[in-house]
């Protein structure tokens, strides 16, 4: 048995057009132009705030420190209303969860995402099911990439069998590589994802184009 854990957004579920909205409806609010999908693709993966903060710096004056937490709340209650709109699993993901669940894999999904965004998330597309422990911010006082809680995921997801075990992050970005690293685990990575640095130039264990990929690529991670 391993343990697989995985990044969300821009790993498992193309959630960018329901943040692009969000974002966009915080934009809107203090009077700012819209940004497009492409330049939201490399703000993502670092929270809410940090998002809030990269779109107000590329539309105008950055957002003064006393506004924040208002315009957190907005994009979260924006988000939240409409957060599977738009968003999808990405092209393999549903059927080859399904194959490593047969297999015998324990999979736990570790994001930066508020943890109940995330559960919502997972609920709304049907994929909820497919985890054996989800972690979002939220869920512990630390988020990626601090090792700490890469190690309760893993914790969790083998309380059955003394609490430890082999583990390997899976996701698109430096954030997902450096929790990987502190936790001296293996990291695979897509391309497809959100991360302002090619993939490939990152130094994972691992690089896929294809999440129909993973099974093999973690048949190789073995030898």
């Amino acid at each position: 048995m391993t343990a697989l854990i995985f990044d969300l957004d821009g790993t498992l579920v193309d959630t960018a057009p329901d943040l692009l909205g969000a974002t966009n409806a915080v934009l809107a609010a203090q009077g700012r132009a819209a940004i497009d999908p492409a330049s939201l693709r490399h703000m993502v993966g670092f929270g809410a705030r940090s998002l809030i903060t990269q779109a107000m710096a590329a539309t105008g004056a950055p957002a003064p420190e006393q506004d924040m937490e208002a315009l957190v709340a907005l994009f979260i209650a924006h988000y939240r209303d409409h957060i599977a709109d738009f968003s999808r699993p990405f092209a393999g993901v549903e059927a080859t969860l399904k194959r490593l669940k047969a297999d015998g894999m324990r999979l736990g999904v570790l994001t930066n995402k508020p943890v109940e965004l995330t559960h919502l998330l997972l609920a709304r597309l049907g994929l909820a099911k497919d985890f054996d422990a989800v972690y979002g911010a939220g869920s512990r006082p630390y988020t990626k990439p601090d090792p700490r809680i890469f190690d309760d995921v893993v914790k969790d997801l083998y309380a059955e069998v003394g609490g430890g075990g082999p583990a390997v992050m899976i996701g698109d970005s430096i954030t997902d590589l450096s929790t990987a690293r502190a936790a001296n685990a293996p990291c695979i990575l897509m391309t497809y994802g959100y991360t302002p640095v090619p993939v490939a130039e990152l130094g994972a264990d691992l690089v896929l184009d294809d999440f129909a990929g993973l099974p093999g690529a973690l048949e190789n991670l073995r030898r």
